[in-house]
């Protein structure tokens, strides 16, 4: 049995922290805000993705598909509120209709199951309110109540012996014998020997990366912001399922969102930014109008308002190839017991469970 501390209680880090604790390990999870998931986790779509948008044998590829199949699995088992929606990918304009067929055997190769290419009238048979020149069907795609989800992973951590420490700030590591000590921050600041040190801090992850003493700089990759605004919709929702423009330079486009309720919101898109910000600007919403209306032309007027924007961590920027996962371990450093997440964007939600488990078979 080894000591584990692990840097950040987002659904990455919590679902990290379950599958050592289940491998019968002692696990803190330091948390260095006063919640869990308050950065990346709780700032995104909450979208339970298929698979098909990532490089085929990519980590982002193969953890997707096998989180998403974990994911339901243990939504339904521990009680997490979820959807089983489907969304459509849909062509609107010239050129487009080549990406979706890129986009569908991309799909195929990557293992993705329920996935159906349709023309325009198939799609509006499914969508009335739609407008498209054609579509892909994908039907495994779903949502879920990620503060529900991490609700769960917390209370398994607890439950085989973890403790996840709030308003602890990570200060510092540095290895002392065949053991890292890591100093801590807070009301009661101080430091802890363990065996395993994780630093899965989404947002902050280089920042305390460069904490570690022994990590050559080199090995962690720069942070490059992409934020991403949404809009709530005021009315009646007129889909039934999740709805995807093509894929754009840097996310997956102004796409519709349903929660558990019901209710609808648009985003996110890609603004390329310096410094966190989360303030969603009024000025956005014109774009998002033009965008939402080349696939649903009768989007009434004034009917968008500003609700909320999230930061995805890439590791590349403007017209770059999105980045795999980066996950680095003492194969690629050199420091053993220690592994190191960047880049954790989408689907890091949907690849939660499929990182834990890759994470602890690293550490093992």
């Amino acid at each position: 049995m080894a000591h584990a501390l692990i840097v950040g209680a987002g659904v990455v880090g919590l679902a990290i922290a379950r599958a050592l604790a289940l491998k019968g390990h002692e696990v803190i999870v330091a948390e260095a805000a006063n919640v869990i998931g308050g950065g990346v986790s709780s700032r995104n779509s909450g979208v339970i993705h298929a698979g098909l948008y990532y490089p085929t044998g990519s980590l982002r590829h193969r953890l997707c598909v096998a989180g998403r199949r974990a994911l339901y699995a243990f939504a339904e088992s521990h009680g997490v509120a979820h959807r089983r929606l489907g969304k459509l990918i849909v062509a609107t304009e010239a050129g487009e209709e080549a990406k979706l067929a890129s986009l569908l055997a991309n799909g195929i190769a990557n293992g993705v199951e329920g996935l159906v290419a349709l023309d325009g009238a198939e799609a509006r048979r499914l969508e009335p309110a739609l407008s498209c020149a054609a579509a892909v069907l994908s039907a495994e795609t779903g949502v879920i109540d990620a503060h529900g989800l991490m609700l769960a992973l917390r209370g398994e951590v607890e439950d085989h012996g973890g403790a996840v420490a709030l308003a602890t700030p990570v200060l510092g590591a540095a290895r002392t014998g065949d053991r890292w000590r890591v100093r801590f921050g807070g009301v009661e600041p101080g430091a802890v020997d363990v065996d395993f040190l994780v630093v899965a801090a989404g947002l902050r992850a280089q920042a305390v990366a460069a904490t570690v003493e022994g990590l050559e700089p080199g090995s962690i990759p720069p942070l490059i912001l992409a934020k991403g605004s949404y809009f709530a919709f005021s009315g009646r929702a007129p889909f039934g399922r999740l709805i995807y423009p093509a894929p754009v330079d840097g996310g997956l486009g102004v796409h519709v969102t349903l929660d558990l309720a019901g209710r609808m919101r648009f985003g996110p898109d890609v603004e390329w930014i310096d410094e966190e910000n989360y303030q969603v600007a009024e000025e956005r919403r014109a774009a998002f109008e033009e965008r939402i209306r080349r696939y649903w032309p009768e989007l009434p007027a004034e009917r968008l308002s500003p609700d909320y924007a999230g930061i995805r961590p890439k590791l590349t920027g403007p017209g770059a190839p999105a980045a795999d996962f980066h996950v680095s371990g003492p194969a690629d450093h050199g420091s053993p017991g220690l592994v190191c997440l960047f880049g954790i964007e989408s689907p890091g939600l949907t690849s939660s469970l499929s990182l834990g488990d890759l994470v602890a078979s690293v550490l093992e």
